[in-house]
């Protein structure tokens, strides 16, 4: 009886490689031209508010994220979606406030605000834009409010009328009984 030996082979066969997935994903910022890198797994809505946050002041704010293919039907990222790759010919494109609205006039469709946590994007998300898009304060504003004054003095006026005629109110009431 003859035991076949194998040869001992001191170089392991070559393990199967796969490419590993990329570890960032990239969005074209329609609105500056700029391509912004996301760590992968980064939810949509909170690269949103980066390259929103980026942004100069009266550059159209980005809504979304789309992964687009010449030819293909553009597929839409929620805000917690998250970005992904999906190979040759798709790009991450962010949708604007101009593009947006004229695609869907007959729709009105606001935009969905993420809730991002302080510690990740340091101060809150709408303190930087606050100052930037309230509009001053305009002789209608003022007008409301002068109206809504005089409403509570007149309304104050009807009550003291009210209280100062009640006790005859009531004598009147206990009389004709």
């Amino acid at each position: 009886m003859a035991v076949e030996e194998l040869p001992s082979n001191p170089i392991p066969p070559p393990l199967l490689q796969h490419p590993l997935p990329p570890k960032f994903v990239e969005v074209i910022c329609k609105s500056s031209g700029r391509t912004r890198r996301f760590a992968a797994g980064t939810e949509a809505g909170f690269a949103i508010y980066l390259i929103n946050k980026k942004l100069d002041i009266g550059v159209p704010l980005a809504l979304h994220v789309e992964a687009v293919k010449e030819g293909e039907e553009p597929i839409s990222f929620g805000p917690t979606a998250v970005l992904v790759d999906y190979g040759d010919g798709w790009k991450l494109e962010t949708v604007t406030e101009v593009e947006f609205a004229g695609v869907l006039k007959e729709r009105v469709v606001q935009p969905t605000k993420v809730k991002i946590p302080k510690s990740i994007g340091g101060a809150h998300p709408s303190s930087e834009r606050a100052v930037a898009s309230q509009p001053g304060i305009s002789f209608v504003y003022i007008g409301k409010i002068f109206l809504a004054i005089i409403f509570i003095f007149v309304l104050a006026a009807v009550f003291t009328l009210a209280l100062e005629n009640l006790p005859t109110l009531i004598l009147f009431i206990n009389s004709s009984m």
